[in-house]
């Protein structure tokens, strides 16, 4: 949703996208429902592991930030959201959102085929999940999968049994948060050690026994996010966006995405990490692009120290 402010053009955040394979920051449609536009985002990795090119961004925080509604209806209340969280909904939204979702076991009736994935995020991190057959891989980019492969595909219910089969069974979770996944993307090891790791589990979790029979088996074929994310030479995080406040900004160079997380290679400070669930709810001007960070930072820890940094990184 786009409006003018005293002569500067404000747009409503709806976080980012991974439509299409490539990420870009989407924007609350106007008044109907649907969609609304997308900005890509660009960044690359030259010779030597340097980044060679990204798009520079600058953006002023306006306003209070507003619960983004559900599935494209607009929230009726326009009900305030906390800087803080995750989810840019409020309770109400939040619900009727939960009230048709897969994750949330209230979907036992969708005839749609599912597929249950393994992904790999780190030595060690690796998790096991599901998601529509008809998305594709969309869901391994919006979390962050660095390597993954399919397992098998059939029926919803299915799949569940086959997750949570794999979970008991290869000691696996259902989830790993955004903290570790951001800890060790600047220093992953190489793609045949990334593709090893997932080759062994594949073949442990299709080797268990009680496989629900209505789930076809996959075979493993690992498919390697890191060139897609821009992680190939990235420098660690020495911070990542804690919140944002209104007439706070962010400005720097986009030097990798993955997951909801842009990193943002800021002049004189580093690469700081702004993890775009954040941005949804909020409008957003046009700022300057070499402005810094001047929202609340918390210091990625450095021998046992954590910091927030308020005022401008």
């Amino acid at each position: 949703m786009e409006r003018e402010r005293a002569g500067r053009r404000e747009w409503r955040s709806a976080g980012l996208s991974w439509a299409g394979g490539a990420p870009g920051l989407r924007w609350v449609a106007g008044a109907g429902s649907g969609s609304g536009p997308v900005s890509p985002l660009s960044y690359g990795v030259g010779a030597g592991g340097l980044v060679s090119y990204g798009r520079e961004i600058g953006f002023r925080v306006v306003g209070e930030r507003r619960c983004v509604g559900v599935r494209g209806n607009p929230c009726p209340l326009r009900a305030a959201v906390p800087g803080r969280a995750t989810q840019a909904q409020c309770g109400e939204c939040a619900r009727l959102d939960r009230s048709r979702s897969v994750a949330a076991d209230t979907m036992a009736d969708d005839p749609r085929p599912y597929a249950v994935y393994l992904a790999w995020f780190g030595p060690g991190m690796v998790k096991v999940g599901i998601t529509r057959e008809d998305r594709g891989a969309a869901r391994l980019l919006e979390q962050g999968a660095v390597a993954f492969s399919w397992l098998g595909r059939g029926p919803l219910m299915a799949a569940r049994r086959c997750e949570e089969l794999l979970r008991a069974g290869l000691g696996v979770p259902d989830r790993i948060s955004y903290a570790k996944k951001r800890a060790v993307r600047a220093a992953l090891p190489g793609a045949g050690e990334r593709a090893a790791e997932v080759t062994e589990l594949h073949a442990r979790a299709v080797g268990l026994a009680a496989w629900p029979e209505a789930l076809g088996v996959a075979e493993c074929e690992v498919v390697d996010h890191a060139g897609v994310f821009g992680l190939e030479g990235l420098a660690g995080a020495v911070g990542v966006v804690r919140e944002l406040v209104g007439g706070g900004c962010v400005a720097g160079k986009v030097v990798a995405v993955a997951g909801p997380d842009v990193h943002v290679e800021v002049l004189g400070v580093g690469v700081v990490v702004v993890d775009s669930r954040l941005l949804a709810g909020w409008g957003l001007e046009k700022g300057e692009v070499g402005g810094g960070v001047t929202v609340p930072v918390k210091l990625v820890e450095r021998e046992g120290e954590v910091g927030v940094q308020e005022g401008l990184f």
